[in-house]
């Protein structure tokens, strides 16, 4: 089943294929975190937010758009769950995660002992003058930048999640890669 395409799985789960679910939550769970992280910088409220995300994810499957790339939908849920959890601080109980048997599918997921994406950047040198970089342009350039590169989302994509036009994203883009430039020693 790993091979199918997010949306095929979508119509997996809903057709009663719990695995196709699990398969889903593992493969977002990172990129979910990471977007999660970048809002908030700590690494407990980055947890809450994601789980916040997929308990979102797991009550409002039923509602999606097939239509529409299950990649961007999920990108949206963890921005706007962001967002809110930066305006107030809230926690989910664990136990929102339980199924009609009782038993909890997440806790092995959550557990991941491999290093996050965000962990691995920051141990290369090079890296983490770009990180560094990336962190003094403004909101705006850092988000668009971060959801292009590291969550590898097209421009369109991208304008969607953000309510913004190609063009406008485009340019965001382009902006913030000029000012990494300029902060970045020219070796």
């Amino acid at each position: 089943m790993q091979h199918l395409t997010d949306e095929q799985l979508v119509i997996r789960y809903l057709q009663g294929e719990k695995q196709a679910l699990e398969i889903l939550v593992a493969r977002y769970m990172k990129p979910v975190y990471s977007l999660a992280y970048s809002y908030v910088n700590n690494s407990a409220d980055a947890e809450d937010i994601t789980q916040e995300v997929f308990v979102k994810f797991w009550k409002n499957i039923h509602k999606f758009d097939q239509k529409r790339k299950f990649k961007p939908w999920i990108f949206e849920i963890a921005k706007n769950t962001a967002i809110d959890f930066t305006r107030k601080k809230k926690t989910i109980p664990f136990s929102h995660f339980n199924n009609e048997e009782g038993d909890n599918m997440l806790i092995e997921t959550l557990r991941d002992k491999a290093p996050l994406p965000l962990d691995i950047y920051e141990r290369k040198d090079t890296s983490n003058q770009l990180f560094s970089a990336i962190k003094k342009l403004s909101v705006k350039y850092q988000e668009v930048i971060s959801l292009r590169i590291k969550e590898e989302m097209t421009f369109e994509e991208i304008a969607n999640l953000l309510g913004e036009s190609v063009n406008t994203i485009k340019s965001r883009y382009r902006r913030g890669i000029f000012g990494l430039q300029k902060l970045l020693p020219n070796d």
